[in-house]
């Protein structure tokens, strides 16, 4: 990973304090955050896939990336410039932060329920949107407790025939998904809640991490 900050380094080391069962973690933790500031860098977005209560915590990544999550994310002078000039753009250069672009894979109910429907192949939604909305400059991370989740799978491939980073987080055994990805988050637990439980501590880690590289100052 490229030098931490010293705000990061404090995120890396609230996670050991916190958890220090996902010290074996941190190295993949560390790689995906470089792929996501490189993307995002880049004109870049990120793409997260899941099943179940893996995509309830896609959802909830998403919610960390596009907002204001830990810090400060000031609108810069120009935006704010041009968006005076407009209907509501007082109050909007008052109240709005810049967002880290990222998208929940299978939110829309009438693509997904479409591919469902129509594709003999089953458990390719989030293939079909990853192929309509992936730029090789994006990074796609599938969620999986077992690591073997179809539809993640197929994401992933289609990100990488695209060129894009496919990362996977899955559990200790990683499955076909950890085989598959380029940078694989592998986390401790024998059964799904705990394995779900250490995902939350990871993606809040990476999330903090990556708006800490864009957005150093705190609340």
């Amino acid at each position: 990973m490229s030098s931490l900050t010293s705000v990061q380094e404090t995120i890396i080391e609230g996670l050991r304090a916190r958890r220090p069962d996902l010290e074996s973690c941190i190295p993949s933790i560390q790689a995906l955050t470089d792929a996501l500031v490189r993307a995002f860098e880049h004109g870049g977005k990120l793409m997260v896939c899941g099943n179940g209560g893996s995509h309830a915590d896609a959802v909830h990544i998403v919610g960390e990336l596009c907002k204001s999550f830990e810090r400060l994310r000031p609108l810069p002078d120009d935006l704010k410039k041009r968006l005076s000039t407009l209907p509501m753009g007082d109050a909007l250069c008052e109240h709005l932060e810049v967002g880290l672009p990222a998208i929940a894979l299978g939110v829309n109910g009438s693509l997904k329920t479409a591919v469902e429907n129509d594709s003999p192949l089953r458990d390719m939604a989030f293939a079909q949107e990853t192929q309509a909305l992936v730029k090789q400059e994006d990074v796609l991370i599938g969620i999986s407790t077992s690591g073997n989740a179809r539809s993640c799978l197929m994401a992933m491939s289609v990100a990488k025939a695209h060129g894009a980073v496919a990362a996977s987080l899955t559990g200790p055994r990683g499955g076909a998904m950890a085989e598959s990805a380029d940078i694989a988050v592998k986390a401790p637990g024998e059964s799904v809640k705990v394995i779900q439980e250490a995902h939350l501590a990871i993606y809040h880690t990476v999330c903090a991490l990556a708006e800490a590289h864009f957005f150093p100052d705190a609340r």
